[in-house]
């Protein structure tokens, strides 16, 4: 067998894509499909719970389901949620089998996942998004969810929610903002600091404006980790006059570096419209680290791209944290750290 034929049937075999001659990963960028609204959110709609990540265990799916209960909504479990292999629920097949499932049933309104933890990104390249594009409903969750909702956006153009996952401790503040942004969907809505954020101890959830100004764009975004995982699989799209949304838990402060690095070599960082960070969750350093701040990092890594950037919005890894549609259009004012939506993201 020729060497070049060889290559392309064990890449073929193994879903992995070709190179090029210059010896470069061929990946080629579409443009995201004409935009997509779901519809909107109505009490006893039948919402299809999914575990597209990590394993939940029986506390967490009983905090799901009585969440959506208590907005008034019927659940319907995906038939491998209660699934676990390793650090996942269940094998690639059995997280696909549901995401494609609750999509493709006609009954369900919506698509909330239960967690997020690690697994969705593996989903991606067998993911039907022909099917999805013929069946439009809101996908909801966040944190390793970003993977399937940015995905899906980019290979559809379907509107997708980032909010609480099922699990979550459902807050006044995050309700609040779930029902208005998908069963209200007004032509805008402003999202704030909640109040909640000055009662906090420590520098998490401070506010910092990083450049100043206001911006607009079409959101894009989500957990940190996840869009620095993404740059250059062919599943996120090109960050070009995006408004960019990031929060992040759990990593300290050169990690951080690390991933912004990436998004700035990778993906054209520097051409956001602007980007509004969330809630840093755990993200400084311990007293004896040699280590810059968190703030100090950010800075370093964001201050010098002149696009309005600032630390502190309501989203991440916390309690009170709005729902933000990715694929909408949105104005960002990094002076007083607000978010407001300038369209429905449902219809």
């Amino acid at each position: 067998m020729k060497r070049r034929t060889a290559n392309r049937t064990i890449a073929a075999a193994l879903g992995l894509p070709l190179l090029a001659r210059s010896g470069q990963t061929s990946l080629p960028v579409k443009p995201v499909h004409k935009t997509v609204k779901p519809k909107r959110l109505r009490e006893k709609d039948l919402i299809g719970l999914i575990s597209p990540g990590s394993y939940v265990d029986d506390k967490g799916l009983e905090q799901a389901v009585s969440n959506l209960e208590k907005m008034g909504f019927r659940v319907k479990l995906g038939n491998h949620i209660r699934m676990e292999r390793g650090y996942t629920a269940g094998t690639d097949e059995q997280r696909l089998n549901d995401l494609h499932d609750a999509f493709n049933d006609p009954e369900v309104a919506a698509v909330w996942c239960v967690r997020g933890g690690y697994g969705c990104s593996r989903l991606l390249p067998a993911i039907d998004y022909r099917m999805i594009a013929r069946n439009p409903k809101a996908l909801i969750g966040y944190s390793d969810v970003t993977a399937l909702i940015n995905a899906i956006y980019f290979k559809t153009g379907l509107v997708g929610f980032h909010g609480p996952v099922g699990a979550s401790r459902f807050t006044d503040f995050s309700e609040l903002h779930l029902k208005t942004v998908l069963m209200e969907g007004p032509d805008t809505w402003k999202i704030t600091r909640p109040d909640t954020f000055k009662e906090q101890s420590g520098k998490t959830f401070d506010f910092n404006t990083i450049q100043p100004g206001q911006a607009e764009g079409t959101l894009l975004g989500g957990n940190l980790s996840l869009l620095a995982a993404m740059a250059g699989t062919g599943y996120l799209p090109p960050f070009d006059q995006y408004l960019l949304f990031v929060e992040e838990v759990g990593e300290k402060p050169y990690r951080v570096d690390r991933m912004l690095t990436q998004l700035r070599q990778s993906n054209a960082l520097g051409q956001v419209a602007g980007i509004a960070l969330g809630i840093f969750a755990d993200c400084e350093p311990d007293p004896d680290d040699r280590s810059l701040s968190l703030a100090q990092t950010l800075d370093d890594r964001l201050g010098d791209l002149s696009v309005p950037a600032a630390y502190g919005l309501p989203y991440g890894h916390i309690g009170d944290q709005g729902t933000l549609p990715v694929g909408i259009r949105a104005r960002f004012d990094a002076n007083e750290g607000s978010l407001t939506l300038l369209e429905p993201g449902v219809v």
